[in-house]
């Protein structure tokens, strides 16, 4: 069998010798051949897969087979056929037939691709693959404080080590940069760390908000517009409000007024090197049609407040605020296998004509907080019955970095095992790791 590595050199010849093949041959047959009863022995076969994921604007996908063959001594041509297509004539170079099939036009489903050499009517091998659109696994992390410890910093490393495909989204909060008890030299260090996860893992860097006053007080002076007043009700927690602004909902702000905290964000990341957040949640999820307009207004592309609300039975009860009960009655159908879409303007939890241009991707899989290993993947599964996908699908987990210690990680880092074994790039399924921006070029708006 041919290593991988020599495949590349292999195909740049197979092109320069493509206008010189032996016409003399027969041309391929447009009927396939039969199948063999058994895998002929004598042939070796390189780049079949199990998995051909379909290609979008984010991720190649496994368009194209590039297929290998090595054939025994005096073999003339090999063809190859697959699912209903003509069959196609691989190219010879020093014994080795080649060919770089095209398989754009294949919709979500399962196909045979059978090999045969000479015009023999039976196949020297068929194999099955599944033709299928990815499944995206985003991993989300919400700054709900302004400083994060060096052992949740080291812990979360330590996914990145642990799972080479990883990608995370940072959703940070602007209180890290107005809350006056961290220094800026904290603040640094926090901007380095999160300026590495970018170069060196591709991470995103998106916008987390907790309306904290230390924040909201600074709106206008960041901006050079009227101060907005800090509200301090309504609070998901307190019945009395909350004089930080920390747990009081987002949507409790005007559209105007919460348009100015995300360009004002947007204006201290770009300060800090950290550059334009496209993508955003809302603190305790309170986003409504106000805040996802004020998004669209701020050029924010994908937002996550949309919240699998039952798995966070933590906080229903009569001692733990109204956040459960905010949420249920807010995201009221949005449950394990929720997907991606356009809120209308009337309503935001559907799609319509008149949608808002932002795309709302639900957070299914919630936070580690709330759900336990084994709920993590009984939602993946969920979302995900082993088989061929007809659509692409989302599945969303994430975890606070505030209270991020080593029995959280463990519990995140057991899903993440799970999820790792069916990975696209193994040819092992559909799954692949992406950043919540980039779920916008996959969900596209029509």
């Amino acid at each position: 069998m041919l290593r991988l590595t020599a495949l590349s050199s292999l195909f740049a010849t197979t092109l320069a010798l493509a206008s010189c093949s032996d016409d003399s041959f027969p041309a391929p047959s447009a009927t396939p051949p039969s199948a063999p009863a058994s895998t002929d022995a004598q042939y070796a076969v390189d780049g079949l897969r199990e998995w051909a994921i379909i290609g979008n604007d984010v991720d190649a996908g496994n368009d194209v087979l590039q297929l290998v063959v090595t054939a025994p001594s005096g073999t003339k041509y090999v063809d190859v056929w697959v699912g209903n297509g003509p069959g196609q004539r691989l190219t010879k170079s020093d014994g080795i037939f080649s060919i770089a099939v095209d398989i754009t036009s294949l919709a979500a489903g399962e196909y045979e691709l059978l090999l045969a050499a000479d015009g023999d009517e039976t196949a020297f091998i068929t194999h099955s693959f599944k033709r299928s659109h990815p499944l995206y696994v985003v991993v989300t992390t919400d700054w709900d404080d302004a400083d994060t410890s060096d052992e949740a910093l080291a812990l979360q490393d330590a996914l990145h080590a642990e799972h080479s495909e990883l990608l995370l989204t940072h959703f940070v909060g602007p209180y890290t940069f107005t809350d006056p008890t961290v220094t800026e030299a904290r603040r640094d260090t926090l901007v380095a760390w999160l300026l590495g996860m970018r170069s060196d893992f591709q991470d995103e860097i998106g916008l987390h908000i907790h309306p904290y006053c230390n924040f909201v007080d600074e709106v206008g002076t960041i901006l050079g517009i009227d101060d907005i007043e800090c509200n301090t009700e309504a609070s998901t927690v307190y019945a009395n409000g909350d004089s930080t602004g920390y747990t009081v909902q987002c949507s409790a702000y005007s559209e105007e007024d919460f348009t100015n905290m995300l360009l004002a964000s947007d204006a201290v990341f770009e300060e800090r090197g950290l550059g334009k957040p496209t993508s955003f949640r809302a603190g305790g999820w309170t986003t409504e049609l106000n805040t996802m307009r004020s998004l669209e207004a701020a050029g924010y592309v994908a937002d996550t407040s949309a919240n699998n609300w039952a798995r966070m039975e933590e906080w229903d009860g009569p001692r733990m605020g109204t956040l459960y009960a905010w949420n249920r009655e807010h995201w009221s159908s949005i449950g394990d296998t929720s997907q991606p879409y356009y809120p209308s303007n009337d309503d935001i939890l559907v799609t319509g004509d008149n949608a808002i241009g932002v795309l709302e991707v639900p957070d299914n899989g919630i936070l580690v907080d709330y759900v336990e290993t084994f709920e993590m993947i009984e939602i993946f599964e969920a979302n995900w019955d082993g088989g061929l996908l007809a659509t692409p699908v989302n599945y969303s987990i994430g975890y606070h970095p505030s209270n991020f210690n080593a029995a959280y990680k463990l519990r995140i880092t057991k899903a993440l095992d799970h999820v790792d074994q069916f990975l696209a790039s193994k040819d092992a399924g559909p799954v692949i790791y992406g950043r919540l921006s980039d779920m916008a070029k996959v969900w596209k708006q029509e």
